[in-house]
């Protein structure tokens, strides 16, 4: 059906919960598109030939074609296009970084705002999952296991794949609940838990067996998991273990990582009364770091009564790795930003616990390796931020655990899997790998198109490898 398509040179606007309002809460902030503004945002695309923006996807969603599904009214539709590329439609819709991917590449975005990709993801999978209630079909065994490790969104999107091609999957998961950084890292107000247990549902539905509290290396290893007829392994395990910047008074009570911090609370509900996993009461919170994870934590902080709550960055607000909408909401929610500044010092009370945070000003020079200028101390600029908790948030590296007990596999100096960089296969046979494991911390979007190449690979091995025995 021909669509009268919309010229207007902005998207449409997000509705979100009001500031004062929500930083008192952890509902969601964003409310999403109603049915009407998603079909006028869906006539915006101008339905593109060669599709820029499916190139810049990398889980290769065909966003032209579920688009056009939308500005005809057929989400059912829609929702069938987005899910033969995406196992986690809902998860991508709120948490991928559109901005520097599907949308950076929009047409529209030459003389206007990009349409919101992102924003119609999120709508079509809130419609299908609100409205159809009919549970996915199990495909046919083909006969064949494969095993994988980690149910975050990698192990979580090959485990899909290989289930669509009739293989018998087995996710081991080492928490007590399957989702990774979906649910223990990205807090309830950014992307609900009930969005990411639905989707787990969903892949169960057509035959993933996820364990839980199965700590590979300590309960079972890789070799074990061969030997249990697994053809193939995928280590979709992550990166959970925190950096710390190793200045003095780190240890001091009140320090966290972000990664404890935010379990804490994600996943062990520290923000209910009388949560058995309690997290610390404080009044003035200094966050280290300028990512996606440092604006969780803080807005976190923020929820949890803290009077007031820095972001301390080295570098400029410019250079800030965070997504813009976070930066923005946070900015929103009275989120101060120490920017160009960094800590030597945590200073401790007579009790052992954190009385404050000395800083010293920064001052950015010529661009280091990775492209941005480098931050400089500036000379005679200590100066101490009045603060009783600080949150480590300057990244992550792989836990050791699996890599320690798996002869032959090859890692690098940070701890991270070596791959061939495009199938994740490892120097172990058999054994692929993906997402944060491979790359240390990035995006939950670039771990699922991992988990997908991984998926594709491995089918390919099985198959070649029964075809010549």
């Amino acid at each position: 059906m021909a669509v009268t398509r919309n010229m207007d040179p902005k998207k449409s606007p997000m509705p979100v919960q009001d500031p004062e309002v929500r930083k008192n809460n952890f509902d969601e902030v964003a409310l999403g598109y109603t049915y009407e503004t998603a079909v006028n945002e869906a006539k915006r695309c101008l339905n593109c030939k060669n599709k820029p923006c499916k190139s810049a996807c990398p889980v290769q969603i065909d966003i032209p074609a579920f688009i056009e599904r939308v500005a005809n009214e057929d989400m059912e539709g829609a929702y069938e296009i987005i899910s033969r590329s995406s196992s986690l439609p809902a998860v991508c819709g709120r948490v991928c970084p559109q901005e520097n991917q599907c949308e950076g590449k929009c047409v529209r975005g030459i003389k206007g705002e990009s349409v919101g990709i992102g924003r119609l993801e999120r709508f079509v999978a809130d419609y299908h999952r609100e409205h159809c209630t009919e549970k996915p079909e199990k495909p046919v065994s083909n006969g064949h296991k494969v095993a994988v490790i980690g149910a975050g969104p990698s192990g979580l999107t090959a485990a899909g794949d290989l289930a669509k091609l009739g293989y018998e999957v087995t996710v081991y998961e080492a928490l007590h609940l399957a989702g990774g950084v979906l649910v223990y890292g990205i807090p309830e107000f950014r992307l609900p838990k009930a969005i990411v247990r639905q989707e787990i549902e969903n892949l169960k539905a057509i035959g993933v067996k996820i364990e839980t509290n199965m700590v590979i290396g300590k309960v079972l290893t890789v070799d074990e998991l061969f030997e249990m007829g697994n053809e193939a392994i995928y280590i979709g395990s992550g990166a959970g273990l925190p950096r710390f910047m190793n200045i003095p008074g780190e240890s001091l009570k009140g320090v966290y990582s972000a990664n404890e911090y935010l379990t804490r609370i994600n996943l062990m509900k520290a923000y209910k009364e009388g949560a058995k996993t309690p997290i610390r009461k404080s009044k003035n919170v200094a966050v280290v770091g300028g990512g996606n994870v440092a604006m969780d934590a803080a807005r976190s902080a923020k929820r949890m009564g803290a009077e007031t709550v820095y972001i301390v960055y080295r570098r400029g607000m410019e250079e800030l790795p965070a997504r813009k909408e976070e930066v923005e909401h946070a900015q929103e929610e009275g989120i101060i930003f120490k920017t160009l500044t960094n800590p030597v010092e945590v200073i401790g009370d007579e009790n052992g616990e954190v009385k404050g945070m000395k800083c010293i000003e920064m001052e950015l020079g010529e661009p280091d390796e990775s492209g941005r200028r480098r931050p400089i101390p500036k000379k005679d600029s200590e100066f101490t931020l009045d603060v009783d908790t600080m949150i480590m948030s300057i990244g992550t590296s792989p836990n050791p655990l699996i890599r320690s007990t798996t002869p032959g596999l090859e890692t690098n100096r940070r701890g991270c899997i070596v791959t061939d960089g495009t199938d994740g296969l490892t120097s172990r046979e058999g054994v692929y790998a993906g997402g944060d494991a491979v790359t240390g911390a990035a995006t939950v979007i670039l771990a699922m198109g991992a988990g997908k190449a991984a998926a594709k690979a491995i089918d390919e091995y099985i198959k070649g490898k029964n075809s010549a025995e």
